[in-house]
This record gives C-alpha cells, sequence and structure tokens, in this order.
C-alpha cells in the first residue's frame, strides 16, 4: 500500500464523500475511487460503505481513519517544524469554538504576537467541537463542555451566566433581570441538542420546576437570533457571548445558579506544541 492510496481514504473519510474528497485533493473523482478500491483490495478489508449520498466508514475504517489522523496530522507538523512555523513569526491554527466571542480576542493577541499567523476558525455546537478536536480536524477548541475524555486536556478559563435573549419590544426587555420562575409557559427558540447553553438552560429549568412551551430548534446561532429579533419567541445566552445587536436586549437571569464554564482545550498529546500551548495560555487571561 502507498502513502497516496492512504491519504485519498483519509480525505474521504473526513470529507464524508468522493465528490468533496476529490475537490480537496484536487484529483478527478475517478482517480480518487481507484486508489481506495486498490487500497481496500490490497488489504482485504472494507472500508467505507457506499450510499447513494455519501460515505460512511465501516468498523475497521473508522480504526484506520484514527490511524491516518495521527499519520497526517504528525506529517503536518514536521513540514510546519521545517517551515519554522514553530518560531515567533507565524504558523497555522485551526480553532473551533461553540461561539466566535470568546476566541477571537485571544486570537487576535496572538496575530498581534506573532504577525504571520494564519488560523481558520470553526463554530458548531459544544459536541461538535469535542469531536473535531479527537479527530484531529482541530488544533485547540474553545468550549463549554467539560473534557472529560482522557484523550483531552483543558483548562477553565471563566465561568459566565446565563440570561434571556429577546426583541426589543417584548415585554421584558425593559427590566434589570428575571426570576427564572417568571418564564413559565414562554416560548423558546434554541440551537439543537447538543449545544451546553441549552443544556445548562433546561438544568436551571428543572431546578425549578418551570416548564416552557415546546422549543423551536434552529440550527445555526445567526438562525436563533433572525427568530428572536422577529418575535418567534425568546433565546437564552451567556452573557459575555451576547454581543451586539440593536434588536435584541439581554435580560439577566438573576437566580439561574447553573452557570456555563468555558475551557480551552487540545489533544492531551499535543498540549507541549508551541502554538497550542500559546493558546491555552492567552485563554487563561481575562477577556
Amino acid at each position: 500500500m502507498s502513502t497516496t492510496q492512504l491519504k485519498a481514504f483519509h480525505i474521504v473519510a473526513q470529507s464524508g464523500g468522493f465528490s468533496q474528497a476529490a475537490r480537496d485533493m484536487a484529483i478527478s473523482q475517478s482517480t480518487l475511487s481507484a486508489h481506495v478500491r486498490e487500497l481496500e483490495a490490497i488489504s482485504g478489508v472494507n472500508l467505507l460503505e457506499r450510499k447513494p449520498r455519501g460515505v460512511s466508514l465501516s468498523p475497521q475504517g473508522e480504526r484506520l481513519f484514527e490511524i491516518t489522523a495521527r499519520l497526517f496530522q504528525a506529517e503536518n507538523e514536521a513540514k510546519a517544524f521545517l517551515r519554522g512555523d514553530t518560531g515567533s513569526a507565524g504558523g497555522h491554527l485551526r480553532v473551533a469554538a461553540d461561539g466566535p466571542v470568546l476566541p477571537l480576542p485571544i486570537l487576535s493577541r496572538l496575530k498581534a504576537e506573532r504577525p504571520q499567523l494564519t488560523f481558520s476558525l470553526s463554530v458548531d455546537n459544544s459536541a461538535r467541537v469535542m469531536e473535531q478536536i479527537i479527530d484531529y480536524r482541530a488544533d485547540v477548541a474553545i468550549t463549554a463542555r467539560a473534557p472529560d475524555d482522557p484523550r483531552l486536556y483543558g483548562v477553565k478559563f471563566l465561568s459566565m451566566r446565563l440570561g434571556l435573549c429577546v426583541p426589543v419590544f417584548h415585554t421584558l426587555a425593559a427590566r434589570e433581570s428575571v426570576f427564572v420562575a417568571e418564564l413559565e409557559g414562554l416560548s423558546f427558540v434554541m440551537r439543537e441538542r447538543g449545544s451546553r447553553t441549552r443544556e445548562i438552560f433546561e438544568k436551571n429549568l428543572a431546578d425549578h420546576g418551570i416548564s416552557i412551551q415546546p422549543v423551536i430548534e434552529i440550527s445555526s446561532r445567526e438562525g436563533v437570533r433572525e427568530a428572536i429579533a422577529n418575535g418567534v419567541g425568546c433565546g437564552v445566552v451567556a452573557d459575555l457571548e451576547f454581543g451586539h445587536d440593536a434588536r435584541l436586549s439581554f435580560v439577566p437571569l438573576c437566580d439561574a445558579t447553573e452557570l456555563i464554564d468555558e475551557y480551552a482545550i487540545c489533544l492531551a498529546e499535543r498540549r507541549h506544541l508551541p502554538l497550542v500551548r500559546r493558546f491555552i495560555e492567552e485563554a487563561g487571561r481575562v477577556l
């Protein structure tokens, strides 16, 4: 078997299909498919389950993907070292986060320190952010989910309080704060399950014995904000992540005792890499 065949399998597994993988590798789909078939033929192992739309990994494919993730991550680190990316001038950092507000000040400080630094930022719910770290698709992450997996290393760097996010014309918009009991029967717009903010909010509701109307789920943070601004329902947000939107008001939940803890995380085996270490150090500074 060849590195080319392993790379072809890895990109297909990472992309979830041959079409996107072919675009990522800048080769034809037929050539890519041939590389994967050759790898399966040589090994005698079925690695991919072909479907009408995309592919899924067989159990053997999942194990191989874990190995190729480490293989090509090590290759990328070797290339970065030889290019001098471990120095103070630059480097590239792949960042995952469950919101953009917290990681950007950290990245801004790193950029000032390393003028040639480049980075990518992927925003998703907390559960998927953790998956990106474990699957080697991100180098570091900011997430509200505690790193309880032994493969992960994390540092808690702040705690946030919950509040309502309501349109400025809502009856609660002018309040200085509200009690959780006042939410009884209100309609809410939220992210899908997997959102740590939603989990903490529901814990606070349960602690107070409060029921709300069936939740309207929207898959993106931007979609949730638009729905709230248009009066579809109330939302819930952490105080430091509210941001700025003239259409919306933030109203603290004064007796919501369950807080949202934020962590800077990475793979434990990669915590000593220079850029990874600096990111986590910067997260420890007051934002």
